[in-house]
């Protein structure tokens, strides 16, 4: 399958992006830009970090657009708190987990992943009707989250060759200058980053990292075929998208959080 990405508008107010060929398969889902919330200063305005500094009842109403946006509602939505590892749950609206993976088999039941550079990772088998979201940072995709994710899939009954794989916004390889000593523990995890490491041209010392194609690498060594990268640069591109990096070099104390959403959209999948 080839992805179709499309930008969305919804009436709420949300805009994001999805694959339409995932839409037409009844996988609802969408990579929330941080326009159409009601956030203002920092986190202006579709900010869905309960916990940044934003005030929390703004958040909850970004959240609660970003549900409606895809036919659901706030309750429906299972989000994590994130820690950078491989740990996945099993998908729960009513459970905040520490981990940074979603699963389930549940129709009607949003999985919701944050993030501000980290790579947001949807994935979908539509004929076993079976779905996962990760959160994958350098340590995360390093300690297998996005690996993880797959064995929970498959333990649900999903078949690896039925999977597709969508990379929302993140840092691209270009705007992502890491130092000697993370080349050197990136190297010796995976010897594979080699390929996705480059010497910056604007400093003797330090290196180019291209995060979201280091993630979709592991999907393919993982089994994956269908594998669609959105090609959008959170730290290039402020109009659309939280940076943490970009906060961090305008000395700004904080940042908001993007949505990351998926939901299978018939009922009889449910179980």
């Amino acid at each position: 399958m080839t992805a179709d990405w499309h930008w969305h508008q919804d009436p709420h107010g949300p805009v994001f992006l999805a694959d339409e060929s995932w839409l037409a398969a009844g996988i609802r889902h969408g990579f929330f830009s941080r326009r159409g919330g009601v956030s203002s200063g920092a986190y202006d305005s579709l900010n869905g970090g309960i916990g940044s500094r934003d005030a929390p009842g703004r958040v909850r109403q970004n959240r609660a657009r970003a549900a409606a946006a895809l036919g659901l509602a706030e309750d429906q939505i299972a989000g994590l708190y994130q820690l950078h590892g491989p740990k996945v749950v099993e998908a729960d609206p009513h459970s905040r987990a520490e981990a940074d993976g979603l699963v389930t088999s549940r129709a009607g039941l949003g999985l919701m992943i944050l993030a501000a550079d980290c790579v947001p990772v949807l994935l979908a088998d539509t004929k076993a009707g079976i779905i996962a979201a990760c959160h994958a940072g350098w340590r995360g995709a390093l300690a297998g989250i996005l690996e993880a994710s797959l064995a929970a899939m498959q333990e649900k009954g999903a078949q690896l060759a039925d999977i597709g794989c969508r990379i929302g916004p993140a840092i691209a390889g270009t705007s992502y200058q890491i130092g000697p000593d993370m080349q050197a523990t990136l190297l010796a995890a995976d010897p594979c980053a080699a390929q996705r490491l480059g010497r910056d041209p604007a400093s003797r010392d330090h290196y180019l990292f291209d995060l979201p194609g280091f993630v979709a690498d592991r999907a393919r060594r993982a089994g994956l075929s269908d594998i669609a990268d959105c090609g959008c640069d959170t730290y290039s591109d402020s109009k659309h998208w939280f940076s943490h990096r970009r906060a961090t070099h305008e000395q700004v104390p904080d940042t908001g959080r993007l949505m990351a959403l998926i939901s299978l959209a018939t009922a009889e999948r449910s179980s």
